[in-house]
C-alpha cells in the first residue's frame, strides 16, 4: 500500500480538496483507497456521502495502533443525490473508504504528547497486517498546522503533497512555513526516520499577473532547496467545478470530466508516472500535449508554459 500525506502548515490552501479528488480519481480508476482524516477540521469526513458510519474512527486507530474495520466508513459514490449519469461512474471495481476525524476535543492530541512513539502511531495502524493487502493506496489529510497528529501522519507517508496558493502572502507563508516543516523532519533522521520526499502543487491557478508571477516565485524559491522539494508542473486552477463538485460530494472529474479531468489526471500521472495512461471511464482517453507530463518533458516545456495552460 503506498501512501500519501497531504500536509501544509496553515489552512485554507487547499489540502481537502486535493486529497478527495485524487482519491475519488483513483478509485473511478480501479483502485482501492483509504482517505483518513487526520486533521481536528474534519472537512475530508464531510466531503463525501457515506454509505456505512463506522462506530470509531481516527482516535481509535492511532489509540489502538491497528486498523480494524470498526474505524472504516464507506463512502457512497455516486451518492442517491447526485443527477450525473452513473454508468461510467465508478465502475472499474475500485472503492473509497475514509477513517473519519473525531479529535476536536484535544483528547487525542494529548494522549500523542504522552507518549514516546507518537510518531510512528499512525504508521503501525496503516501499515498492520490486516489491512496491507485490502487497500492500494491511503491518503492521509493532515492539520494546517504543526503538531504531534501532523508529524505521526508525514512519518506514515511515503510521498508528501504540499498545496500553495499562488498569492503573495500564501507563497511567503509556504515558503516558510514547509522550509520549517522539513526541518523538524530532518532532525528525526537522528532517530532512524527517513523524510518523504514532497511535492509542491500551484493550487487556485487564475489567469493573472499576480498569480503566474506568484506561482514563478514560489518555483524559484524552491529551486534553491537541495532537491528536497519538487514543484509540479500541473497546476490546479482556480475554477467553479471544484466547489461544485464538493457542493455535490463526487470528485471534480465527474463534474467537469474535460478541463477539470485533464488537470487531476495530469497530476496523477506526475505524482506517479507509472499511471500514465490510465484513464477514469468518463474520460475522453487523451491528454492534450500541454497538460501530458511525458510529452511536456520531451517538449522541453518550460514550468511557466505549463503552469499557464492549466488556466
Amino acid at each position: 500500500m503506498f501512501v500519501f500525506g497531504v500536509v501544509a502548515t496553515k489552512g485554507g490552501v487547499g489540502k481537502t480538496t486535493i486529497a478527495a479528488n485524487l482519491g475519488g480519481l483513483l478509485a473511478d480508476i480501479g483502485y482501492r483507497v483509504l482517505l483518513i482524516d487526520a486533521d481536528v477540521q474534519p472537512s475530508l469526513s464531510r466531503y463525501f456521502a457515506l454509505s456505512h458510519v463506522a462506530e470509531q474512527g481516527l482516535t481509535q486507530m492511532v489509540m489502538s495502533g491497528v486498523l480494524t474495520p470498526d474505524c472504516i466508513s464507506h463512502i457512497e459514490l455516486p451518492p442517491l443525490t447526485f443527477t450525473g449519469d452513473p454508468s461510467r461512474l465508478n465502475v472499474q471495481g475500485g472503492f473509497l473508504h475514509i477513517v473519519t476525524s473525531d479529535t476536536r476535543d484535544g483528547k487525542l492530541q494529548d494522549w500523542l504528547s504522552n507518549r514516546l512513539d507518537r510518531l510512528v502511531r499512525i504508521r503501525m495502524a496503516i501499515k498492520s497486517l490486516a489491512q496491507e493487502d485490502v487497500y492500494d493506496v491511503a491518503i492521509i489529510d493532515t492539520q494546517g498546522a504543526v503538531g504531534h497528529l501532523q508529524d505521526a501522519a508525514v512519518n506514515a507517508s511515503d510521498l508528501l503533497i504540499t498545496p500553495a496558493s499562488p498569492d503573495i502572502v500564501s507563497a511567503r507563508e509556504f515558503v516558510d512555513g514547509t522550509l520549517t516543516l522539513l526541518d523538524r523532519h530532518e532532525s528525526s533522521a537522528n532517530m532512524g526516520f527517513t523524510v518523504p520526499s514532497m511535492k509542491a502543487v500551484i493550487n487556485r491557478v487564475e489567469n493573472t499577473v499576480d498569480s503566474r508571477t506568484m506561482a514563478s516565485l514560489i518555483r524559484e524559491q524552491f529551486m534553491t532547496m537541495r532537491g528536497r522539494v519538487t514543484v509540479l508542473n500541473t497546476g490546479v486552477p482556480a475554477a467553479v467545478a471544484y466547489k461544485k463538485a464538493a457542493t455535490a460530494q463526487v470528485p471534480v472529474h465527474w463534474i467537469d470530466p474535460i478541463k477539470a479531468g485533464d488537470v487531476m489526471h495530469a497530476l496523477l500521472w506526475e505524482l506517479i508516472p507509472s499511471m500514465e495512461g490510465k484513464f477514469a471511464p468518463n474520460h475522453r482517453g487523451q491528454l492534450p500535449e500541454s497538460l501530458n507530463p511525458a510529452k511536456r518533458e520531451q517538449a522541453g516545456v518550460s514550468d511557466s508554459v505549463a503552469a499557464d495552460s492549466v488556466e
